[in-house]
């Protein structure tokens, strides 16, 4: 589904092609999109990014554009990998109370939204490697296909109609069969996602529902 599409759909849906609401679409369909991308956990908003940790340093800045942060390794000289657990910062302090104390890094919390707290800070340079949740770029005008609306249309159209219906005042009982319509596509997307994520034919094969 392209962008002109989906607003298309939107206008016949609703039966609505009234400016005020029309000069709203594109909000709606940000607000669709956010809360899919909340509501599932796709690979495709997912990315690693490398990073320096400089000697006697113990914050790291966020990757640009993260939302999430799903884990966080140390990398030694030797290209050693070791997992950082996550703490709460209030630990962190408890642990080392004297931040000048160098060694391994073990631990790390947030410092505020755009900063990794780490402990220890390194003996030595060190390189870490982040993997992430980010926010792609949404549908528009100008970025006509997502990866969103080429593999979850179906989702997608639907969590416009629920903004769309909300926008509109519609009546409670019409929103809320579109959000049923919404879970119901939502679904069958975090299906697909874990067939994806967890199974392949080598290891795994058994007829489900749609196939031959």
């Amino acid at each position: 589904m392209t962008y002109a599409q989906l607003v298309q759909s939107i206008k016949d849906w609703t039966a609505n092609s009234e400016t005020t609401f029309t000069g709203e679409i594109d909000f709606i369909i940000e607000l669709a999109e956010v809360r899919i991308l909340r509501d599932t956990d796709l690979n495709a908003a997912r990315k690693d990014a490398t990073a320096t940790l400089s000697k006697g340093d113990e914050f790291l800045s966020m990757p640009s554009g993260a939302a999430v942060l799903r884990s966080l390794q140390a990398v030694s000289s030797t290209g050693a990998r070791t997992y950082l657990l996550q703490k709460d910062k209030s630990f962190m302090d408890d642990y080392i109370s004297d931040r000048s104390v160098e060694g391994s890094p073990r631990y790390y919390a947030h410092w505020d939204n755009d900063t990794i707290y780490i402990v220890p800070s390194p003996s030595a340079d060190t390189t870490v490697e982040m993997s992430y949740t980010y926010r792609p770029s949404g549908l528009s005008s100008s970025t006509t296909t997502t990866w969103i609306s080429i593999n979850a249309p179906d989702a997608l159209l639907y969590a416009c109609l629920v903004e769309a219906s909300l926008f509109m005042k519609e009546a409670p009982d019409l929103t809320q069969s579109y959000t049923v319509k919404y879970q119901e596509a939502l679904q069958r997307v975090i299906i697909e996602e874990n067939l994806r994520n967890r199974t392949d034919e080598y290891r795994t094969r058994s007829l489900t529902l749609g196939e031959a």
